[in-house]
């Protein structure tokens, strides 16, 4: 499973800025740094939802709190624009010393026009997509225009954001105040990716026609049909980090591993995916899985291991050999679900013993679970049915692994 763990930083008025870092299995194919919307926070469901989709895509994504704003210190009242550009460009140098610097850039409304602006100072980031981004910094004022006149004359103003209460200073009006983002478009030389929804109301599809316009090619554009600005339906930021992820695969991502063929004979093939010490694709027929090492012994945790899929190949057969036999027999089996477990032991008797010497085994705990209306007599023979599986009997039979080299062409 992907891990998600909470990290903080310090951000560009000296606050400690909350983030959340969010690792898929196995070495990230590319490094994302996402900006969210003005007034949101980085556990918005947008930033969410798009975060965890693109760790399923193979990218790790670092999400994070402006100055003032989600479970970030300082006070919102004292940032502006150029503060969460620098806030961004923390977030980018944390990224780099802890894990690897951002190959692309995401953002979300307001966290869209900042991260154009601060592209051009992050020589890694290769690629740059805007959610819903305005065209122009001061775009926001709109949302509390009826308050402009009053923080102008007296210096600072209480105002509502999506219900909640914020204070805007003036040197927040005059740090947007013209800021047009055209020019840093025009400038971003590197490929660009806007989304954006016709039916949006809160910054009008028009803010994203002037960006492509300004951008130089590679560039692309894709209409966000029906979403709303924040993209509270599900459906809607999921799409819109399914776009991402595969746009980003031509521009900013390493290429994926390719899994190998399946043997005509009908064996399993298994090799080395190269995106860490362990991690090996695992082919049966048409059937693609990864094979690695918990990462408490250096594996990157991308599949189960190698005893994990022997432990699921007992679990495995035994259910199947049960509702075989159940079906056969007419029984009222509704569900099996088999547990099972691998360790060392010693052996418990002499029976298990080698030369009439105790010596270590491998013991395979099993717990199983029968649901249905069965009496007694068919739970006690269902049990004995499960020691008859062919995993089963393959574990307790003399087993020869014969191996040859082949030829590496």
């Amino acid at each position: 499973m992907a891990r998600s763990t909470r990290v903080d930083f310090t951000g560009a008025l000296g606050e400690t800025l909350a983030a959340r870092l969010e690792l898929p299995n196995g070495r990230p194919r590319a490094h994302a740094l996402f900006a969210h919307c003005f007034s949101c926070s980085k556990d918005i469901l947008a930033a969410s939802r798009i975060a965890r989709r693109l760790t399923d895509a193979g990218i790790a994504v670092l999400r994070f709190d402006f100055t003032g704003l989600g479970q970030s210190g300082g006070d919102f009242a004292n940032t502006n624009f150029s503060s969460n550009i620098q806030d961004l460009l923390a977030a980018a140098a944390f990224m780099a010393e802890t894990h690897c610097a951002p190959d692309l850039l995401i953002g979300h409304s307001l966290g869209g026009a900042a991260v154009i602006a601060a592209a051009g100072q992050l020589d890694s980031v290769r690629a740059v997509a805007t959610i819903g981004a305005p065209a122009d910094a001061d775009h926001v004022v709109h949302q509390f225009a009826d308050k402009v006149d009053e923080i102008t004359r007296e210096g600072r103003a209480e105002v509502d954001l999506s219900g909640r209460p914020f204070t805007i200073k003036k040197q927040f009006l005059d740090d947007i105040a013209g800021r047009a983002l055209e020019d840093a478009v025009e400038a971003l030389r590197r490929p660009l990716l806007i989304l954006h929804s016709p039916t949006d109301q809160i910054v009008g599809v028009e803010n994203a026609s002037r960006l492509f316009r300004a951008a130089k090619h590679p560039k692309s554009f894709v209409s966000l049909d029906d979403a709303d600005h924040l993209l509270r339906a599900e459906s809607d930021a999921l799409y819109a980090a399914d776009v991402i992820a595969s746009w980003a695969a031509r521009y900013a991502l390493g290429p994926a591993p390719q899994a190998p063929r399946a043997d005509a004979a009908g064996a399993v093939v298994v090799r080395e995916t190269g995106r860490g010490r362990y991690e090996n694709h695992v082919v049966d027929g048409d059937h693609v899985m990864l094979a690695d090492e918990p990462a408490s012994v250096g594996g990157g945790d991308a599949g189960p291991s190698p005893y994990g899929y022997l432990n699921a190949a007992l679990g495995a057969c035994t259910a199947m050999t049960l509702r075989m036999y159940a079906d056969r027999k007419d029984l009222p089996l509704d569900r099996v679900t088999v547990s099972t477990g691998h360790k060392k032991g010693h052996a418990d008797d002499c029976a298990d013993c080698v030369d009439g010497q105790e010596r270590h085994v491998d013991i395979f705990e099993r717990s199983i679970t029968l649901e249905g209306d069965l009496d007694a007599d068919q739970r006690k023979r269902l049990m004995e049915i499960a020691d008859k599986c062919p995993v089963h009997r393959t574990l307790h039979s003399p087993v020869v692994v014969r191996t040859r080299l082949e030829d590496d062409g």
